[in-house]
């Protein structure tokens, strides 16, 4: 699932897994309810925010007559799928891979937690701003031609059926498979009594008093209830009275998921502090009737005014505050609920019949990132390390190479991550640059980064060694906006010049530049990439980088940052495309020019890597260029508007997604160019945030023989025999897995691993 929540973003492998155990192990009941740990889905240390599909509000209606100046006849009505079904189409790739036998247990796991992940952040975003929009009146019909009702009604029916699925894949395949391999998650009345005796003591111990009960009578108003956190909703009885009372407990989201009743024995908290006798300690005296589990999801999206926010990042936090009591958007609750309790429910949470959702217990699967953290190494993928890039060091050495002896006369690096390592490469540039007294200034955007980064720890190692160094933090990367803030103080402190960026505008460009003395010259030295600088994810996430001392790409990112942190309306560069001015022109530019390229016998194609594509001007013109007879291929790994394969209208387009163990987070794009093929790389998406509302940036690959490798890679992700999800004109996606004679069909992550390991003589027999 929000760049996931989770792809989503975090947030969204579809996939990614976190190798911080202190963030979402399983915790041992003895001696205590073990560590504090958070199990938000967007406080997993892998970000699962970006391991969502890029769901951030995209709410502009398409204006064809703006649109008119691209040229080209009038095309048909009906010709966009709907972004939301298709974000949907996207989560149930997600849980194929959890259901298939194929897929490594704990992965199996993993991605049902993802699944989770990526569905809280859907609606919590996504849901809530189209119901907001139909409650101000502002809602206009989706460019697939849906009315808000409309697709508000697709969404419900298609997440039940999808959560209905999920929850299936659970107690029927992993639960089972789960204890197959010794390891169980179990319910209180699974647990022999020696284990309930433990937790017992557990509970009075380590939970208990930190557990608050709240009655709900003329004196206690109902209380509030916060996003995403498991409640249960407890009926109880006086016996002296005979009178009946409601009470919410809360599970505090800071106490593991799961607790270990004995080795490898695994229960939910909320059954903890659910079972008879601990109730009865929470309400003395009283007899319990009736207990319930229920979660609710609320609008956790940010509305922040830029242009009356006299201080953006007071602003910000003000809002932080605020989205802790957005309206309700869902209420999952345990499929066995008392009807008079889910009324009460209904009617304080003032919540229709509709965005109810009864699920089989235990609810919140986000839960299941702890089972998948277990270590047991036999059940997940095999284990993957990178290695540096060959073009930074001929042969593994314990030191880091020198990155700017690498570069000198003009030899570019293109890095792919997470088969290059990114601590070797990019975490080093950084690192060498702030050691270097050579180095007189570091330039640097932050979109999201790590609690512990080391690329933080760079840059105020180079301010406090007198270095210049400008830091572009954005405070609104979603759900990571408190982190952000966080760092951009320690940064300011640390004597770095932190800026925010231009109002209104959200900065995703993923940029450095370094400049260096070298005799009597100042040379620049300059990374751009697709992901961000989290050394964590870039090893969860598939990303490219190019590394280059070329001089014109210095002097772009220059004049970039020059326009971000100062007053600039520089809206042409030499080697790069920049949203919102040029990027989408210049890729329509392009597009365009391919058809001449065709029409006059020249080598012609479009080929397209991105997270999403539903810009509705550029989809047009790659149906211009289908019609025109030019082939295009789209690999995208979430939300897709395009309708391929359309007589008269899209024949010439195929698409294809492919998800996996690494969350494929690339933004690519090739033309054929008459012969002389022109690539690009860079940070942005198809969509009208990133080509309207943010700060994004393309680089032209200039190397012929990188040219060539990031073609090879477009063909093998689009090959019939590379294993893939396909789109159909209906919109619906089929798997392609397996050959007509049954074999599995090539891997192209397993493919790239296997490249690596093979320079390295470790490759797999």
């Amino acid at each position: 699932m929000s760049e996931p929540t989770a792809q989503s973003e975090a947030k969204n492998t579809a996939a990614a897994h976190t190798d911080d155990a202190a963030a979402n192990g399983v915790r041992h009941a003895q001696p205590s309810v073990g560590s504090l740990a958070a199990h938000r889905p967007h406080t997993i240390a892998a970000t699962v925010s970006d391991l969502d599909p890029d769901i951030d509000a995209d709410l502009d209606a398409y204006d064809e007559e703006a649109q008119a100046g691209y040229g080209g006849a009038e095309l048909p009505q009906g010709r966009f799928l709907d972004r939301e079904r298709s974000w949907l189409a996207f989560n149930e790739r997600v849980l194929e891979l959890a259901e298939d036998p194929n897929t490594p247990l704990l992965e199996r796991a993993n991605f049902l937690a993802i699944f989770a992940s990526n569905l809280d952040e859907f609606f919590m975003v996504r849901v809530a701003g189209l119901k907001r929009r139909i409650a101000t009146g502002v809602a206009t019909r989706s460019a697939s031609g849906l009315q808000p009702r409309e697709v508000l009604e697709l969404i419900w029916s298609r997440s039940r059926e999808l959560m209905a699925r999920h929850a299936a894949c659970y107690q029927e395949e992993i639960a089972p498979a789960l204890a197959d391999e010794g390891i169980h998650v179990v319910r209180w009345h699974e647990l022999t009594d020696k284990e309930q005796s433990r937790l017992y003591t557990l509970f009075m111990h380590r939970i208990f008093p930190v557990l608050t009960p709240l009655a709900v009578d003329p004196a206690h108003p109902f209380p509030y209830i916060s996003g995403l956190s498991l409640n249960l909703a407890v009926v109880i009885e006086n016996p002296v009275t005979g009178h009946e009372h409601f009470a919410r407990v809360k599970v505090p989201p800071l106490l593991s998921r799961f607790l270990e009743a004995s080795p490898q024995r695994y229960v939910p908290i909320e059954d903890v502090i659910a079972a008879p006798k601990h109730l009865q300690e929470l309400f003395p005296g009283m007899n319990i009737k009736q207990h319930h589990m229920f979660r609710l999801t609320r609008n956790e999206d940010l509305e922040v005014e830029e242009d009356d926010a006299e201080n953006l990042l007071k602003a910000l936090e003000k809002e932080l505050m605020r989205r802790r009591f957005g309206p309700p958007v869902r209420l999952e609750v345990e499929e066995s609920i008392d009807e008079e309790v889910l009324n009460l429910l209904m009617r304080e949470l003032k919540i229709g019949e509709s965005e109810v959702h009864p699920l089989p217990g235990p609810l919140d699967l986000t839960g299941l990132f702890a089972i998948a953290g277990l270590d047991r190494p036999e059940l997940k993928y095999p284990k993957f390390v990178a290695g540096t890039h060959r073009d930074l060091a001929e042969v593994e050495s314990a030191s880091a190479p020198d990155i700017f002896a690498a570069l000198r006369g003009d030899h570019d690096v293109l890095l792919h991550h997470p088969y290059d390592s990114f601590s070797t490469s990019v975490q080093a540039f950084l690192e060498q640059a702030a050691a270097d007294p050579d180095v007189l200034a570091i330039k640097q955007t932050l979109y999201r980064t790590s609690g512990d980064s080391p690329i933080v720890d760079a840059l105020i190692d180079a301010a406090e060694s007198g270095k210049q160094v400008l830091v572009l933090v954005e405070l609104k990367a979603r759900f990571d906006e408190q982190a952000n803030i966080k760092w951009a103080r320690k940064l300011e402190e640390a004597g770095c010049h932190v800026v925010y960026g231009l109002v209104g505008l959200k900065t995703h460009c993923k940029l450095s530049l370094v400049v260096r003395q070298e005799g009597d010259n100042l040379v620049r030295y300059s990374h751009v990439g697709t992901g961000n600088y989290h050394p964590k994810t870039a090893r969860l996430y598939e990303d490219l980088g190019l590394l280059t001392a070329n001089q014109e790409v210095g002097a772009d990112l220059s004049d970039l940052f020059n326009r971000l942190s100062g007053y600039s309306r520089r809206e042409t560069y030499r080697r790069l495309l920049v949203a919102p001015k040029s990027l989408r022109d210049g890729l329509i530019t392009r597009i365009n020019r391919e058809i001449q390229h065709h029409r006059g016998g020249r080598p012609a194609y479009v080929r397209i890597k991105v997270n999403s594509i539903v810009d509705e001007a550029i989809i047009d013109a790659l149906y211009r260029a289908s019609q025109a007879g030019v082939t295009v291929d789209v690999w995208v790994r979430g939300i897709c508007a395009v309708r391929p394969g359309v007589a008269g209208l899209s024949e010439n387009i195929r698409v294809r997604s492919v998800l996996g163990r690494f969350l494929e987070h690339s933004r690519l794009f090739a033309f054929g160019n008459g012969g002389e093929p022109e690539v690009w790389i860079g940070s942005a998406d198809m969509m009208h945030r990133n080509l309207d509302r943010r700060i994004e940036a393309l680089v032209r690959v200039a190397s012929p023989a990188h040219r060539a490798t990031l073609n090879r890679l477009l063909e093998t992700g689009m090959s019939d025999t590379t294993a893939s999800w396909h789109l159909g004109a209906d919109g619906n996606w089929t798997r392609h897995a397996t050959d007509p004679d049954g074999q599995p069909l090539r891997n192209v992550q397993e493919m790239l691993i296997d490249a690596r390991r093979r320079r390295r003589g470790t490759a797999t027999p």
